[in-house]
């Protein structure tokens, strides 16, 4: 297969050359830990103390990997990567507040981008996550099977209600809508309530997707056993497939609790469980949907081949690819360029809200071996095309 994510006029194709030397720029910081470490600090420190910071934040970070502050302010960047065939999931990224209000703000904001996708190719997914419609000790009690008390039973019967709204509405206007994963020790209850939530909606093709974070090793056993109640029901499967993010909480709590780990043993370990998991959604695409969400090259390549295999059409809308704004540029446009479904995660909300996501961001490309290199070697070689060394 031809190797394709190595053409930078592509993958920069929409950057200007101001925007090609932010992103330069941010990721020569981001490639040092310490600098990390400092930024982050000073900003909580600002935000907390309410200095004027949020412009320069927005100017830098922000608008290299948000799409904006609401979701009206997102549309300019959605049509501008339209225009070169990649989609975007608006990605509602405030970190919980743990309140009902703030719960249904969330579920409101899910229905307006379902609205909003009804009237737009650009915009093929809704998205949200577990804890954005219910708190965190609450998915934790059930997934441990610890009884509710009456107030906490009153409180689920709310969460409930709210995927129940979100999955209904994500039905009856045909957009998929993607249901994020999150930490192990809350996620067996978020994984029951998903399951049903498929088991009502997805009876003739995949609405409601959860999502397999494949480092953690008991994943593709929980596929194969969900696919078994599948047939019984007579349901479709929607997945969004990653690798996780995780793993160093993961395997803390696990330490210090004195558990086995939920995680791989090794990244080499995951990546065959990540090939595995598209492997046998591939193998069962009649009865499923993937949504690969991965930067990585050759799992990309690998259901590019699986697809060409099987005799999947490269617009097939039961397989897309997927990539968060602001990252692998390469994989996402070469992918479009090439007559792929690839979709960009787009995070939003108000500045100091997503800061926790955006600091997230920049930990995480630390500690992914070669993410940061291989992120400032392509802008590198794009802006030694453009002769702007």
């Amino acid at each position: 297969m031809d190797k394709i994510f190595n053409n930078t006029a592509a993958a920069f194709a929409l950057k200007t050359d101001t925007e090609l030397e932010r992103a330069y720029f941010l990721f020569k910081m981001i490639a040092s830990q310490p600098l990390v470490r400092i930024g982050t600090a000073v900003t909580n420190f600002a935000l907390k103390a309410h200095l004027p910071v949020e412009g320069l934040i927005r100017a830098t970070v922000f608008d290299h990997f948000c799409g904006g502050t609401t979701e009206d302010d997102c549309l300019p960047v959605v049509d501008k990567m339209y225009t070169k065939g990649v989609s975007s999931v608006l990605d509602y990224s405030v970190e919980a507040k743990e309140d009902e209000s703030e719960f249904d703000k969330a579920l409101d904001i899910t229905l307006k981008v379902i609205e909003f996708s009804k009237t737009r190719q650009a915009i093929p997914f809704a998205v949200f996550k577990p804890t954005g419609f219910g708190r965190f000790d609450l998915w934790q009690k059930l997934g441990e099977g610890r009884t509710l008390s009456m107030e906490e039973a009153a409180e689920w019967q709310k969460v409930t209600s709210r995927f129940e709204k979100v999955c209904k509405a994500a039905h009856d206007a045909d957009v998929p809508v993607l249901v994020d994963a999150e930490e192990s020790w809350m996620q067996d209850a978020a994984d029951k309530l998903v399951a049903d939530m498929m088991a009502k909606y997805n009876k003739e093709k995949a609405i409601v997707f959860n999502t397999l974070q494949m480092y953690r090793w008991d994943r593709l056993e929980y596929l194969k056993t969900l696919h078994q109640r599948a047939k019984t029901e007579g349901f479709h499967i929607g997945m969004k497939v990653v690798r996780g993010a995780y793993m160093e909480k993961e395997n803390k709590r696990a330490e210090e609790l004195g558990y086995i780990s939920p995680i791989c043993i090794s990244k080499e370990a995951t990546d065959v469980n990540y090939n595995d998991c598209i492997t046998y959604m591939i193998d069962h695409i009649d009865t499923m949907a993937v949504f690969a969400g991965t930067h990585n090259e050759d799992s990309s390549y690998k259901l590019m081949k699986l697809m060409n295999k099987a005799g999947i059409d490269k617009d097939d809308k039961r397989v897309w690819f997927g990539q968060l704004y602001g990252m692998s540029d390469n994989i996402s446009f070469n992918l479009a360029a090439n007559g792929y479904n690839v979709a960009k995660y787009l995070p939003f909300g108000p500045v100091r809200d997503v800061m926790p996501y955006l600091i997230r961001r920049a930990e995480e490309n630390t500690s992914v071996a070669g993410q940061t290199s291989r992120e400032l070697n392509l802008l590198k070689t794009e802006r030694e095309r453009r002769k702007l060394e």
